[in-house]
């Protein structure tokens, strides 16, 4: 997840590399733009990015890997280092920072990340866990619906409804519309349903939370007219007091397990082991494999992410 910053672009001269300094890899696929004008203006005032410098920029990130990390492996695809770059506002080192941070979470979790497919997860999809809405709000941004009270402990571990997270995740930011962070960007954070006691837990680490980011959070209780006030009742399903009709979880399931061979050639093939290129793991705060299958977690009854 990426937070928006003001960082200036870094000169990219000083990314640049001598012909002699490179290794010979194969040419990486060529891009080719499918963001609508709309949003090639919106990407212009708020990412810096500049579609006559779009691919200096991308060869200029690509040249610092090769450099720098010559031995990890990852895609050096115009498309896919793209992401980085809009998530740090198209500043080289923290694209580069990100880029290696992505890569070290990945192979310091395997537990999470390794085998990371739809076919592997059907369980957890098959559950209802998550699903993604099939209408954007106005703001363009995809919502993801997480209603934890659908996990049973009993059934599979925690870590796999982390994976089914990351999964979607991963199948959302394909498409370039929704690229901006994890590269992606959460926007808001609405919970409805919530126990009491999560409102006091909130309450205690909010202080300890960036402005920015505690401000996206909106707990809603059992008031749907609060919730439809960020997120109209036109694209929003029956169960959340919506006009959407009611929620189906099989459109996206399919989308997902339609992606199969695309997982496959991502997650499941072997990389090296975490050594000193990639440094120390950077899990997620409070999460661990052999975290207790607690049944309190599931009191949260469901919650709405819209993001991009």
């Amino acid at each position: 997840m990426s937070e928006e910053s003001d960082s200036l672009r870094t000169s990219p001269s000083a990314a640049s590399l001598s012909e002699n300094d490179l290794p010979p890899p194969a040419e990486p696929a060529g891009y080719v733009c499918s963001l609508t004008e709309e949003l090639v203006t919106k990407a212009r005032e708020e990412l810096q990015e500049k579609p006559e410098w779009r691919l200096r920029d991308v060869q200029a990130l690509r040249d610092m890997v090769r450099k720098e990390y010559p031995n990890l492996s990852t895609s050096l695809e115009d498309a896919f280092l793209l992401r980085f770059l809009r998530a740090r506002k198209f500043d080289y080192d923290r694209a580069l920072q990100l880029l290696i941070n992505y890569h070290s979470c990945r192979r310091s979790w395997p537990e999470v990340f390794s085998n990371l497919r739809p076919s592997a997860l059907k369980e957890v999809l098959a559950s209802g866990f998550l699903t993604v809405l099939p209408h954007t709000d106005p703001r363009g941004c995809h919502i993801l619906c997480i209603r934890p009270d659908r996990w049973i402990p009993n059934n599979y571990p925690i870590t796999e409804n982390i994976r089914a997270i990351y999964l979607t995740l991963e199948k959302l930011i394909q498409s370039e519309e929704t690229q901006d962070g994890f590269p992606i960007r959460i926007k808001a954070v609405h919970v409805v349903n919530e126990p009491r006691i999560f409102k006091g837990i909130f309450a205690i680490i909010k202080p300890f939370l960036k402005e920015k980011i505690a401000n996206r959070f909106f707990l809603h209780g059992s008031d749907l007219n609060s919730l439809h006030t960020n997120l109209p009742r036109n694209i929003l399903p029956k169960e959340y007091g919506g006009t959407a009709g009611e929620l189906d979880i099989t459109a996206w399931n399919a989308v997902l397990l339609a992606s199969e061979e695309d997982f496959v050639r991502e997650f499941c093939q072997p990389v090296p082991a975490c050594d000193s290129i990639l440094g120390q793991a950077l899990l997620p705060e409070g999460l661990t494999s052999d975290a207790p299958c607690d049944d309190s977690m599931r009191a949260v009854k469901s919650q709405l992410y819209s993001c991009y």
